[in-house]
C-alpha cells in the first residue's frame, strides 16, 4: 500500500518526485523519502510522517539530480521511523518497494552469514542487499536485479537506481501494480497513473511478473521468464486538475458531492434512455444458466456485495454466496462448475481480491469484475468488465466509488433477472426507471448537508454509536458504522435491526446515538419496532427515512433527515450518502485527518 515514483529527467527531478508523492499519499503516509543520483553518487532524504515533513527536510538540506526515486510508506515491517523509511540504500544502489517479501528472514540470514548487515527493521532492505551481493560477485546492475527477482517470494513492486549510473532505472512488479510513463527524453515509473498525471499522458501498465529497464531513450520490458516483450502504450485521460480538491476543504467532501455526476456517468454507460433498458457488455456465457453467483470483495466493496446479494436473490431469483476476499480462498469452498464469480474493487488491484479471482478461475468459474480502473489487473484477467465511472477517488474512505458500484450492480441484477425470466418487461421498465432517477435524487440528498452537519455535533460527543437497518438497509448500517470508525475514530457498529434483542441491545443507554436506516419499504414496520425498543431504553435516535416514514415515526426520534421517496430497489444507493456526510462532519468536528486517517491507506496491495 506504499506509493512509488521514479523519474529520469532532463532537469532536476526532485520537485517532480515530491509532487508525485503528494498525489500518491493516499497509498500511505507513515513516512516518505527520495533519493537521487548526484555527481555519480546517491544522496537521499527521508522523514517519518507525511510528505510535508519530507519537503521541510529537503528545504533544509537541498537535493537535486536528473534521476531519482521517491516513496511514501504504509508500514508493514518496522515502525514509522527515519531508519525504516524508504529509499533503502547500500553502497551500490537505492531502492523503493511496495509489498511484502515473504521470505525476507531466510534471505536476511543468508546474507548476514556472508557479512552483509542491516540498518532497518524492514523486509525491503533484504532486496537491496541481495542485489548488492550479486553485484559484488561481478554481475552488472541489470543482471543482479534479474537474479534477485527469482529469489523473492511475495507481492512487490520495485524501483531501483544505481551509483554511477545516471541513465538507468529498473522497475519490477509481482502482485503490486507498477506503471511506466513515456516522455520526450524522459521516462517515469509510478505505482499508478495518478502518480504520473502531470508528467506524461503516455503510459504502459506492466503485467504481473514484468520487470523493466529504463533510460532516456525508452524502456525494455521483460516478462517473468526474462523474455523481452512489448506492452501497449496507452493515453491516459487523467490530469492533475482531476485529482485536486478544487474549492472543497477535503477530498472526501468533494467526492461526496461528485456523486450525482459520477452516478449519472456510470449509469449512462449501460442505460438506454430511449428504450429505458440496461445494455451491458456481451457476456461469453449464458447468464440464464448460471447455477450460483459468488461475490468477493473487501471493505466497503464487500458491503456493496451484501446489497447485491439481496438484489440478486429477491429480483433475479438466483442463489448468491458472498465472502470477504481475505477469507475466500482459505475456506477452500466448493465452487459449482459454470458458476459466476463476481469481484468488486475500486482500484482493481486489491491483492486479496485479485488472488481470489485467480482462485475462482482455477476452479471453473466465469469471472466478472466491477472496477473503477479499466487497465487494472482484475479488469485484464476478467471475462467481463463492468466499469464504473467514479473517476479518481483520493480520500481513503470510499464514497463515490461505493455508490457507483451499487449502480453498476443494480444494472447487472436487472440483466441477470431478465435473462433468467425472473422479471417481465413491465417489471424491468419499473426498475430501470427507478435507477434512472438516482442521479437527481442524489442531488436532493446533498441539500441536507447543513442539517447533517448540525447533527454531527451530537454524534461527535459519543464514545459509541450504533447503526441499524433491515434488508438492504443493513449493509448501509454497516457502511455508516465503518465510515464513522475510519475517519472519526469513534467506536461504531452496524446491526441488522432484528438482531438487537439477541445481544447488542445491552449496549443501549442515553449516551449511545442510534442511527436508524428506514426507507418506506416492506420491512419498515419491522425496523420501526426495533427503533421503539431502543427509544424505550433511552437511546438518542437519528432517523433516516422518507416523508411517509417520518410522518409515521419522526416525532419519536431526537432528529430526522427526510430523504426522497424512491422505489425500495434503489434506496440503499441514496441512503449511503447521508451516512457518508454524517461521518465526514463528525470527523471534521473532532479535528481528525479526514482524507488520511491514521493507520489506513486506500489501495491495499499487501496481504
Amino acid at each position: 500500500m506504499c506509493g512509488i515514483i521514479g523519474v529520469i529527467g532532463k532537469q532536476d527531478v526532485v520537485p517532480s518526485l515530491i509532487e508525485a508523492l503528494k498525489r500518491l499519499e493516499y497509498r500511505g503516509y507513515d513516512s516518505a523519502g527520495v533519493a537521487a543520483i548526484v555527481d555519480g553518487g546517491i544522496e537521499r532524504r527521508r522523514s517519518p510522517g507525511k510528505i510535508q515533513e519530507l519537503a521541510k527536510r529537503i528545504a533544509e538540506r537541498p537535493l537535486a539530480g536528473l534521476l531519482g526515486i521517491g516513496h511514501t510508506r504504509w508500514a508493514t515491517h518496522g515502525a514509522s521511523t527515519e531508519e525504516n523509511a524508504h529509499p533503502h540504500m547500500t553502497g551500490r544502489l537505492a531502492l523503493v518497494h511496495n509489498g511484502i517479501i515473504e521470505n525476507y528472514r531466510e534471505l536476511a540470514d543468508e546474507l548476514a552469514a556472508k557479512g552483509y548487515s542491516f540498518e532497518s527493521e524492514t523486509d525491503t532492505e533484504v532486496v537491496a542487499q541481495l542485489i548488492t551481493a550479486y553485484m559484488d560477485k561481478g554481475d552488472d546492475a541489470v543482471q543482479a536485479v534479474g537474479k534477485t527477482l527469482k529469489r523473492l517470494a511475495g507481492a512487490f513492486s520495485l524501483a531501483i537506481l544505481f551509483r554511477g549510473e545516471e541513465d538507468l532505472l529498473v522497475g519490477a512488479r509481482r502482485g503490486s501494480p507498477l506503471v511506466v510513463g513515456w516522455g520526450d527524453g524522459e521516462m517515469f515509473l509510478g505505482s499508478d497513473a495518478l502518480a504520473l498525471a502531470s508528467l506524461t499522458e503516455r503510459i504502459t501498465y506492466l503485467e504481473d511478473g514484468d520487470w523493466v529497464v529504463l533510460n532516456r531513450k525508452g524502456a525494455t520490458i521483460r516478462d517473468q521468464a526474462d523474455n523481452v516483450v512489448q506492452r501497449e502504450i496507452r493515453l491516459t485521460a487523467l490530469t492533475g486538475a482531476m485529482i485536486g480538491k478544487g474549492n472543497y476543504p477535503h477530498f472526501m467532501l468533494k467526492e461526496i458531492y461528485e456523486q450525482p455526476t459520477v452516478i449519472g456517468q456510470t449509469l449512462n454507460s449501460v442505460f438506454n434512455p430511449v428504450s429505458r433498458t440496461i445494455s451491458l457488455p456481451d457476456f461469453p456465457f449464458d447468464l440464464a444458466s448460471v447455477p450460483r453467483i459468488t461475490i468477493v470483495a473487501c471493505g466497503t466493496s464487500f458491503l456493496a456485495s451484501m446489497v447485491a446479494k439481496y438484489w440478486f436473490e429477491q429480483i433475479a431469483r438466483v442463489s448468491v454466496e458472498i465472502d470477504i476476499a481475505s477469507e475466500f480462498r482459505y475456506r477452500d469452498m466448493p465452487l459449482i462448475k459454470g458458476g459466476m464469480a463476481l469481484f468488486i474493487s475500486q482500484s482493481g488491484e486489491t491483492i486479496d481480491t485479485l488472488a481470489a479471482l485467480r482462485y475462482a478461475r482455477e476452479h471453473g468459474q466465469h469471472v466478472v469484475s466491477v472496477v473503477n480502473v479499466a487497465e487494472s489487473a482484475m479488469a485484464r484477467e476478467s471475462d467481463v468488465v463492468l466499469l464504473t465511472k467514479a473517476g479518481p477517488e483520493i480520500g481513503v474512505a470510499s464514497t463515490k466509488a461505493f455508490t457507483c458500484q451499487l449502480v453498476m450492480l443494480a444494472c447487472l441484477v436487472i440483466a441477470v433477472a431478465r435473462a433468467r425470466g425472473a422479471i417481465d418487461a413491465e417489471r424491468e421498465s419499473e426498475l430501470s426507471a427507478a435507477i434512472a432517477e438516482v442521479p437527481s435524487r442524489a442531488a436532493e440528498v446533498l441539500r441536507h448537508d447543513q442539517a447533517i452537519r448540525e447533527l454531527a455535533h451530537k454524534v461527535s460527543e459519543a464514545r459509541d454509536v450504533i447503526y441499524i437497518g433491515r434488508g438492504t438497509g443493513f449493509p448501509i448500517a454497516l457502511e455508516g458504522a465503518l465510515k464513522l470508525k475510519e475517519i472519526s475514530y469513534i467506536h461504531a457498529e452496524g446491526f441488522a435491526a432484528g438482531e438487537l434483542k439477541h445481544g447488542p441491545i445491552a449496549l443501549i443507554d442515553e449516551n449511545v446515538p442510534v442511527i436508524v436506516i428506514a426507507p418506506s419499504d416492506p420491512l419498515f414496520d419491522k425496523t420501526a419496532s426495533s427503533m421503539q425498543q431502543v427509544i424505550a431504553r433511552g437511546a438518542r435516535v437519528i432517523f433516516l427515512s422518507d416523508r411517509e416514514g417520518i410522518a409515521r415515526l419522526g416525532h419519536d426520534a431526537e432528529a430526522s433527515i427526510e430523504l426522497p421517496g424512491v422505489q425500495p430497489f434503489v434506496a440503499p444507493i441514496l441512503y449511503a450518502i447521508p451516512v457518508q456526510l454524517l461521518a465526514y462532519h463528525t470527523a471534521v468536528i473532532k479535528g481528525t485527518d479526514v482524507d488520511q486517517p491514521r493507520n489506513l491507506a486506500k489501495s491495499v496491495t499487501v496481504e
